[in-house]
């Protein structure tokens, strides 16, 4: 028995489209009929990873950068980021006259205690609900999932503590406060499972994929991604689209 855990984007979804590729749940379906564990392994917030899982037939999930655990469709942890730390890092950027979006829910909604953010960057390039509250305390907040500081690659290094907590660059304008840790969501549902490292075989592309290529298990690359991920892979199969998914199974002999 196999534990399969696969990145969402240009792995089950062309790059360029968007679209699961046709070839994927299929694959999917055959590898669960056979008795293999399959799980999506992503740093998208789980309420954003629900649909594509769906599409696949999969109901197992780590996602938040490998904070969150979806076992059987059911959510059973979702750690949020240090709250301490976090509102280190908001109250920074307010006083000097950064922009902040700031999510405490597993949901499509961002708080914000003004209009800065927007004004200084424009609306998020995804779906986003925008729910202004002036009066907002972020320390009443019980959990912060998510930071967004409208802080420019110039300009990021006047956030003396900017370094606090793990920041992704999806985009130039903004930095993302999140968890980027899917090795350790790996590592914490297999533990769950009571399961072994060495069954564990990863699927990505990309580079925020790297930290999930660990020597202790199989890790495979689509053709078409990151040129140091390809190098770090046991394995480089064909680009998503190409059915890079289905080639690497009947590769291995998995189906």
């Amino acid at each position: 028995m196999k534990y399969f855990f696969f990145d969402i984007d240009g792995t089950l979804t062309n790059i360029h489209t968007g679209k699961v590729v046709p070839s994927a749940p299929e694959t999917i379906r055959k590898l669960q009929e056979n008795g293999h564990f399959v799980a999506i392994a992503t740093g998208r917030a789980c309420y954003k990873s629900r649909k594509i899982a769906g599409e696949c037939g999969i109901h197992n999930m780590v996602t938040n950068g490998g904070a969150a655990l979806v076992l059987n469709d059911k959510c059973i942890r979702n750690i949020p980021l240090d709250k301490e730390k976090a509102l280190t890092i908001i109250h920074e950027a307010e006083e000097k006259g950064f922009g902040v979006l700031v999510a405490f829910e597993d949901n499509i909604k961002v708080f914000m205690k003004d209009h800065l953010f927007i004004d200084q960057v424009g609306e998020r390039k995804e779906p986003t609900e925008y729910i202004y509250r002036p009066d907002m305390n972020y320390e009443d907040l019980e959990n912060i999932y998510k930071i967004y500081i409208s802080v420019s690659a110039e300009e990021e290094n006047k956030l003396a503590n900017r370094d606090l907590l793990t920041s992704l660059r999806f985009i130039p304008e903004y930095l993302t406060y999140q968890h980027d840790q899917k090795d350790r969501g790996i590592r914490d549902m297999m533990d769950y499972l009571h399961a072994d490292y060495k069954d564990i075989v990863v699927f990505g592309d990309a580079e925020n994929d790297m930290v999930m290529f660990q020597k202790e298990w199989t890790c495979i690359a689509m053709g078409n991604g990151y040129p140091p991920l390809l190098q770090k892979a046991d394995y480089v199969t064909d680009a998503a689209e190409d059915d890079g998914i289905l080639h690497a199974r009947l590769h291995f002999g998995w189906i």
